[in-house]
């Protein structure tokens, strides 16, 4: 069984005297700043490429400085900036400051685990990942409950990186929920392994050809477009709610019976040795090495796949009808809302 901590776990007085510094005031970012100095952290923010972006956190209250400084300064860097250019920005701006004392946190452990970065022995390298998006995050530290997250020791060159990343954690609120050990190995293999067979890429694809199968059959794309997408946040919803368990207590015994008998036959054996292909891809690099090679050249052809993803029949007739919609216009508002607060 997995190893789980709690608020009794952590401590603050790990941080106490030290300064963090936040890398990337985004989705993640901001929520981290905002939840660890309402902990007692001090915390600064570091921009990495774009003063522009210091509006937002300088508005917040923070100070806010460039890279190399927040790296100079700071005791804990949290390298919460995009996979793909945080080995580029390491080289470039973390590294001449990467001595004994210093500790590097990340919330994803894509570019340690396949080496694109590669601190040196002396510096502690941890792992915080909120199982959430960075407002969830926000939002229930201020309601005093926390979101679950993971965490992870890959270099304890201290003796204390495990202590610090609780410490961390519980200034995120996260203890409050339970966090879970793991390593930035199993970290990053599954998660890009879930995003790509089910969460992301599964459930599109599932979705689109269970779409044009019914178009091409000659139903109205307006009724397929329900049956296959609408409806999908139903169901979603009720395992997310119960696990599989409640979901299938929940729809007709007709649905049920359905999911038994046919589900099989659509993931089916061939599908499963897809997934075990994919899951070699990404154990062994391969994914990473080509996602990052993509990014190197311009992402020209994930530009191109994004468009065609956009343009789809699917697409359209969703946009006509989430006018029909109205609670989706309330949802959209709360968003807003939510996002303007944090």
């Amino acid at each position: 069984m997995a190893k789980v901590y709690y608020e009794s776990d952590g401590d603050l007085k790990c941080l106490a005297g030290k300064t963090v510094a936040i890398l990337g005031y985004g989705s993640q970012g901001h929520a981290h700043a905002l939840n660890l100095r309402d902990s007692g952290v001090k915390v600064i923010v570091g921009e990495v490429a774009k003063p522009e972006l210091r509006a937002k956190p300088q508005a917040a209250g923070f100070e806010v400085t460039d890279t190399p400084e927040a790296a100079k300064r700071a005791d804990l860097i949290s390298v919460l900036i995009p996979d793909t250019i945080q080995a580029e920005v390491y080289k470039e701006q973390l590294a001449p400051h990467m001595g004994k004392g210093k500790t590097l946190l990340f919330a994803h452990g894509f570019n340690i685990n396949f080496k694109f970065v590669v601190p040196p022995p002396v510096v502690d390298v941890i792992m915080i990942a909120p199982k959430s998006p960075g407002h969830r995050l926000r939002e229930l530290f201020t309601e005093g409950v926390g979101v679950p997250a993971l965490v992870a020791v890959e270099q304890n060159a201290s003796g204390q990186a495990l202590p610090n990343a609780l410490a961390y954690a519980k200034g995120l609120g996260c203890l409050k929920a339970g966090v879970i050990e793991t390593t930035f190995k199993e970290e990053v293999e599954t998660d890009l392994f879930g995003e790509q067979v089910v969460l992301c890429g599964g459930v599109s694809e599932l979705v689109v050809a269970g779409f044009e199968t019914l178009v091409e059959a000659g139903y109205q794309p307006e009724i397929a477009y329900f049956e296959c997408l609408n409806e999908l946040k139903l169901i979603v919803d009720l395992i997310y709610e119960g696990g599989l368990k409640y979901m299938r207590y929940s729809v007709s015994d007709t649905a049920e019976y359905g999911d038994y008998t046919r589900g099989p036959v659509v993931i089916d054996a061939h599908v499963r040795q897809t997934m075990k292909k994919i899951l070699a891809d990404v154990q062994n690099g391969s994914f990473a090495r080509e996602w990052m090679e993509e990014s190197a050249s311009g992402g020209k052809n994930f530009a191109a796949m994004r468009e065609k993803g956009a343009n789809h029949l699917i697409e359209k007739v969703g946009s006509e009808l989430r006018k029909m919609m109205a609670w989706k216009k309330k949802d959209e508002a709360t968003a807003a809302q939510a996002q303007a607060r944090a």
